[in-house]
């Protein structure tokens, strides 16, 4: 019917194009029709091209396939910042016309870029490679996502990829465990820390499997309904360990009903969700767990492409001072060999070596398995996809035009942000100081996590500003920035710096603060933050007194000035001093504020009087006491804002 539809129109469809298609199934001939279509969408814009209705353009629709396809929306591309994604089929190429209908670009604008990019191109029909169509979409600022598409491939069973979430690890690890039973299972162990939600979410994005981990004696903490929401959003199926069953305190049960009304269902309870007791001290449980993991593996009959590139996610990165940049990865499909150019984020290399997780020498890494990759020209960030290139020159290339989006889209954040502290301070004028820090850790995944928790220390008041970040010890370069801008050093995880940098950093002045666990650490700046900050002046009332009776005071000259008369008052709460602002209330209504010009007691002058004892005291500029009226007295003070951790380990500063 759809065939008919399109011929209705007037689109002839080659009869070759149907006998490659014949062999497929019925999505492989909904493929073609949508192709179809899209290009017969596309010619309608681009009327003019004499190729439509010519034998050459019969000719080109014969000798090539259909089955590139260009994801995209209206309301998508209408975005500034809209992501478009590519399925890539087999041979990885898009037409001219194909990536002009999904970037809303002209065939002129785009044909000017690859002129500037040095490919040459000498009809709209012509195949980009992928690469090409990527660095071509970058340049006109368009946020590029690619898909992989399997269709064709030959599928092999693999083993599973299992997330733990929690525990007190503060790193993202990747090790593969062989089980007794002759299986192998490839785990990614993720840390609880809040500060680590980013690094936990990475873990659920390649992860097959989440195994939750509670403690049988804690219950259900914030970080467990965190990994719970990112298992849920990745749509990853949840084995439930409840450790630390031998402890006297443990109690399993309610740990489930805990579960249970967090909207987890357990199969005790009707649902599909397995729940397994352990102790990882006296090692109880553990077989029990691997059944319902290579269970819960087999119901999900685990697959994936082997032959062709590989597609691979950064886990984690770290700067070896022998090796240079190092690139924990892990495959999901694909073979990722030694020799191969890659691209990884904005960097890109040549693989020298791959390593297995326990150091040993591999020359190829196949899918669920997690290898250290070796020869990349720089540091990649923690979560970036592999891929993998022809050429030297297309991997430089595409790496440049990544490093050139990824400056705009900074400069451009760095602008939004701007804008918004101007509109902030119109409408709250706040008195708000810098602190410029600079951050060092081990690894390029713990950087992130803590110049994420140091940022959400921001406040009115005090403006974090993160100014380098880096991986590796606190070196002299690090000194001579932070004496330039007048920083802050925070290392991480990292060794101890040299005698000869702390003796720099005290002679100049600079604060080195290292922590090897985050809670310290962000103890440690949230107090530094709050001294820093200016804080805030209030009046405060620092006592009341009830005036019981009234004198006057007649003057008996000229020179000994006007009558005065002065309000006999006995203190009810706080103190009374002389220096401060007095203010009159009268039946609640403040009547009068103003300095205090003399305050006695015993006929004695004095500067202060307590809670309790009796005082006159004169108000400068007015004289109108009545008995019952109340004086407060009110100070000045700075309240300073306060540094706040949750339960979950969470952070923030409250003005």
């Amino acid at each position: 019917m759809a065939w008919r539809v399109l011929g209705n129109k007037g689109l002839r469809v080659s009869h070759k194009i149907l006998q490659g298609y014949a062999l497929g199934s019925a999505s492989c001939l909904e493929d073609a029709v949508i192709s179809v279509s899209a290009l017969f969408r596309c010619f309608s814009d681009f009327s003019s091209m004499s190729l439509w209705q010519g034998a050459s353009y019969r000719k080109h629709l014969s000798d090539q396939t259909l089955l590139r396809c260009f994801h995209s929306s209206p309301a998508l591309l209408a975005r500034g910042d809209g992501q478009f994604g590519l399925k890539l089929p087999r041979e990885k190429s898009m037409t001219i016309v194909e990536l002009a209908k999904c970037t809303g670009e002209s065939l002129s604008s785009l044909q000017d870029i690859l002129l500037n990019v040095g490919e040459k191109v000498e009809s709209e029909f012509n195949p980009l490679s992928i690469d090409i169509a990527e660095l071509v979409a970058m340049e006109l600022g368009v946020n590029v996502r690619r898909r992989h598409s399997d269709k064709g491939a030959k599928l092999l069973a693999r083993p599973p990829v299992i997330t733990e979430a929690g525990g007190i690890t503060q790193h993202l690890g990747a090790f593969v465990v062989s089980m007794p039973s002759g299986s192998s299972i490839t785990f990614l162990d993720t840390p609880g820390h809040a500060a680590f939600s980013a690094m936990r979410a990475r873990g659920a994005a390649v992860t097959d499997i989440v195994v939750l981990v509670v403690a049988a004696d804690d219950g259900v903490m914030p970080q467990t309904r965190e990994a719970m929401s990112h298992a849920t959003l990745a749509n990853v199926p949840v084995v439930v360990a409840i450790n630390k069953c031998d402890k006297p305190a443990a109690d399993p049960e309610r740990v489930k009903l805990q579960l249970a009304s967090e909207g987890l269902l357990l199969e005790e309870m009707g649902g599909d969700v397995q729940v397994v007791e352990v102790s990882a001290v006296k090692k109880t449980g553990l077989d029990r767990l691997e059944e319902a993991l290579l269970l819960q593996a087999e119901l999900m009959d685990l697959k994936a492409r082997i032959d062709g590139p590989a597609q691979a996610y950064v886990v984690e990165a770290r700067l070896d001072r022998g090796r240079g940049p190092l690139a924990t990865a892990m495959v999901k499909a694909g073979t990722l060999v030694c020799g191969q150019y890659v691209v990884v984020g904005s960097e890109w290399g040549r693989i020298r070596a791959l390593r297995d997780m326990v150091g040993k020498m591999t020359d190829q890494a196949t899918p669920a398995m997690p290898v250290e990759i070796e020869g990349l020209k720089g540091l990649p960030m923690a979560g970036d996809d592999i891929v993998v290139v022809d050429s030297e020159e297309r991997a430089r290339m595409l790496s440049i035009g990544r490093k050139r989006k990824s400056e705009k889209d900074r400069l451009r954040k760095i602008s939004e942000g701007r804008t918004e502290a101007v509109e902030t301070s119109e409408e709250q004028v706040v008195e708000r100081v810098e602190m410029p820090i600079i951050v060092k850790a081990d690894v390029q995944g713990t950087v992130q996590a803590v110049t994420d928790a140091l940022k959400s220390l921001n406040s009115p008041q005090v403006f974090v500003n993160v100014v380098h970040v880096g991986v590796g010890p606190v070196s002299q370069s690090d000194l001579d920035l932070a004496q330039a801008c007048g920083a802050c050093i925070v290392g991480f995880n990292v060794k101890n710096p040299s005698s000869s940098v702390t003796q720099a950093a005290t002679r100049a002045s600079i604060q080195i603060k290292t922590h090897r666990v985050i809670y310290h650490l962000l103890e440690d700046m949230g107090s530094l933050i709050v001294h820093k900050a200016p804080g805030t002046a209030e009046t405060q009332v620092a006592g009341e007194a009830q005036v019981l009776n009234i004198f006057e005071l007649k003057g008996r000259s000229k020179s000994k000035g006007d009558d005065v008369k002065i309000a006999g008052c006995r203190v009810i709460d706080g103190q009374v001093t002389r220096s401060s602002t007095m203010r009159l209330l009268r039946s609640g209504e403040v009547m009068f504020e103003g300095s205090c010009v003399s305050l006695k007691r015993e006929k004695q002058d004095v500067e202060t009087v307590g809670k309790g004892n009796e005082c006159g005291l004169v108000i400068r500029d007015w004289d109108d006491f009545r008995v019952g009226d109340i004086i407060q007295c009110l100070e000045q003070v700075v309240r300073k804002p306060k540094f706040i951790s949750s339960e979950s380990g969470a952070v923030r500063i409250e003005c």
